[in-house]
């Protein structure tokens, strides 16, 4: 925690908002079961929550940069960790918060995933950074901001959107965060993201402009040029091309939290010889998942490979989990555009802090017994311990640097809280009047 406060120093003009920023990561790596203003604000010490508005709202300090040092810090303990040969994996996905109101920069009714369905809410894509049997963890992330907002100039103003902001869609935003990563010098062996942005034709153009090797997921429907010039979809060339048995080997896309996990697999040619369809079938279901995949002339282009990159896509959602469940990243109450970025930015090194101390302890504390060879072997006398997790790696932190408030200060904010709602109430309530 140190060394990054230490990194993020320079990006601050001003001791106040440095400090300010600290306390604001300490106190989201706290175990409070909510974080907003009052109880970030409770947490960190202050008497109200003024400073930390004024550190999200008004504050001078340097987003984007501290967005870099997050990212450097994360990559270059990650890579420390890992072990030879380990696949480098970046991964692209959305996630979303749910808004009320039309006041916050972004929000529009939209399929919101957090909502199970269309919801009012906001959007913001995320780059994720894997290392194969290491750890995982989020290096960069753009707001998604509706056409309509960006074109009204009213809710550009209100809302604190950048004058030379044009729309983009979530693939453009994608091709943004890895520009990025690639000027701090962010090496990746795969680029892996859903259907969205296998569905950008920006995107995979863009990739293959700069050899960078991808595994993106597409949909059934996705259309291919096979041999001899043969056009078809997916489904149709799995349909056509993979009906015997020895078309699939079972192999394992990585470890779950429960184990392996098994999947049947295949692997069809196109007529590129650099592209591929890579097919996953479910061993119960059957269900099919496809993914197009690009690897450069110059770099192996092997099934095994195409798997474990392929594998690698899902650490991105237990980061989304770990950020939502134990550092509230969905859990701004910010309006203005560059404030929602820096809530994410400070809620992003405190899940660098824990992920870096998870994977250097990684190997030290992994004791698991060795897996189960036959159904009816007998169990272990001792079966060990899984490696320290990121949300362990927070518990012990919050237990080695306790924080217990003072009786006044657990007081004053009692009568800050009633008074503050007694205020709200009161307006609440004249408010209606004029509707009656």
């Amino acid at each position: 925690m140190d060394e990054l406060l230490c990194g993020l120093a320079p990006m601050f003009s001003r001791i106040e908002p440095r400090l300010q920023a600290a306390k604001y990561i300490r106190a989201v790596m706290s175990d409070l079961p909510k974080r907003n203003g009052w109880t970030i604000a409770e947490q960190a010490g202050d008497r109200s929550p003024c400073a930390t508005q004024r550190l999200l709202n008004r504050a001078r300090w340097d987003t984007a940069g501290a967005m870099t040092v997050v990212r450097r810090f994360a990559v270059a303990h990650l890579d420390a960790a890992a072990g030879p040969g380990s696949l480098t994996v970046g991964a692209l996905d959305e996630s979303g918060q749910e808004k009320k109101g039309t006041a916050t920069a972004g929000v529009k009714r939209q399929n919101m995933g957090c909502a199970g369905g269309v919801d009012n809410g906001v959007n913001t894509v995320y780059l994720a950074y894997i290392r194969g049997g290491t750890g995982h963890a989020l290096i960069a992330a753009r707001q998604w901001i509706p056409a309509e907002q960006i074109t009204d100039p009213v809710t550009a103003i209100t809302t604190g959107l950048p004058l030379d902001l044009t729309f983009a869609t979530k693939g453009e935003l994608g091709i943004g965060l890895l520009s990025d990563a690639w000027s701090d010098g962010v090496r990746l062996d795969f680029l892996t993201g859903d259907e969205v942005y296998g569905a950008c034709t920006k995107l995979r153009t863009f990739l293959e402009q700069h050899e960078q090797a991808y595994v993106l997921r597409v949909r059934s429907s996705f259309a291919l040029t096979l041999g001899g010039g043969t056009s078809l979809t997916c489904a149709q060339a799995v349909a056509r091309h993979c009906k015997p048995k020895r078309a699939w080997t079972i192999r394992s896309a990585g470890d779950g939290s429960k184990g392996e996990r098994a999947y049947a697999w295949a692997w069809i040619a196109t007529a590129s010889p650099v592209h591929y369809l890579l097919v996953r079938k479910h061993r119960k279901t059957g269900e099919l998942t496809f993914h197009y995949c690009f690897v450069p002339a110059d770099q192996p282009a092997t099934l095994a490979r195409l798997i474990a990159a392929a594998g690698l896509r899902w650490p991105v959602e237990e980061s989304f989990e770990f950020g939502k469940d134990l550092f509230g990243l969905d859990e701004s109450q910010v309006r203005l555009y560059e404030a929602f970025l820096r809530h994410l930015v400070l809620v992003m090194a405190a899940l660098a802090i824990c992920a870096a101390g998870a994977a250097d302890a990684r190997r030290r504390t992994d004791t698991q017994a060795p897996p189960a060879r036959r159904p009816d072997q007998p169990s272990p006398a001792d079966a060990g311990m899984i490696p320290l997790t990121i949300a362990e790696v927070k518990r012990l932190f919050n237990a080695a640097t306790p924080t217990t408030p003072s009786l006044l200060h657990a007081a004053h904010w009692s009568l800050w809280r009633r008074r503050h709602q007694a205020r709200a109430r009161w307006f609440h309530k004249r408010a209606r009047l004029a509707t009656v």
